[in-house]
C-alpha cells in the first residue's frame, strides 16, 4: 500500500523531534497551556520551547489571542495545523502500539519509511527522493530506524559492497499511517 500523505508534509512534520506529538496533543485537548502540554508528552522546558517555536513559524500553532478565564488554552491550532493534526496523531497512536517513543524518531525517519514504501531501496536513490538530506543524515536516519526494527538492511556482495533497504513488518505499519 503506498502513502497518499506528501512527501513535504511529512519532511515539515519531522523538523522537531516532539513536532508531531505536540501538533497530535493539541488536536486531541483542542488547545494547551505550556506547563500542561510539557507534562503530558513528558518533555523539558527548552525542548518544549523550541518545538512550540519551529510550530509557530510555520504556522501551524498560535497563541491563543483570547482574554477570558485563566485556564483558557495558551496554544491552539491554526488552520494549517488541523490539516496536520490528522496524521500527526495518527503517527502518534501507531509509534505508541509499536512501542517506539514519541521523540524517537530523526529528522527524517517518516520520509525515509515513505520512499522506502514507494519502493526505493538504494542509499543513493533514497538520498536523491530526499534531497536537502545530507548523506550523514540519511545514514543516521536508515540506522535509527533498523535499530526500531522498521528498517531492514540487506548486504550484497559486489566490488563494492552495496546495501539495499526495505521495510519491516512493523515499518510497513507505520508507512500506512500516511
Amino acid at each position: 500500500m503506498t502513502s497518499t500523505t506528501s512527501l513535504d508534509d511529512l519532511v515539515a512534520l519531522g523538523q522537531h523531534r516532539w513536532m508531531a506529538a505536540l501538533i497530535a496533543d493539541l488536536a486531541a485537548h483542542h488547545g494547551a497551556r505550556f506547563v500542561v502540554l510539557g507534562n503530558r508528552l513528558g518533555v523539558g522546558r527548552e525542548t518544549l520551547s523550541r518545538t512550540l517555536e519551529a510550530t509557530i513559524l510555520v504556522g501551524w500553532v498560535m497563541r491563543n489571542p483570547g482574554h477570558g478565564h485563566p485556564l483558557r488554552p495558551e496554544y491552539i491550532l491554526t488552520e494549517e495545523g488541523e490539516r496536520l493534526a490528522g496524521l500527526a496523531a495518527r503517527q502518534v497512536a501507531v509509534q505508541q502500539r509499536l512501542g517506539i517513543a514519541p521523540g524517537v524518531l530523526t529528522r527524517w525517519g517518516m520520509p525515509i519509511i515513505h520512499s522506502l514504501d514507494t519502493g526505493l531501496s538504494r542509499f543513493n536513490d533514497l538520498s536523491r527522493a530526499l534531497n536537502p538530506a545530507s548523506p550523514r543524515a540519511l545514514s543516521q536516519g536508515l540506522r535509527a530506524l533498523a535499530n526500531h526494527d522498521l528498517v531492514a538492511r540487506i548486504l550484497i556482495d559486489t566490488r563494492p559492497p552495496a546495501s539495499l533497504y526495505s521495510l519491516t513488518d512493523a515499518g510497513r505499519v507505520l508507512a500506512r499511517v500516511s
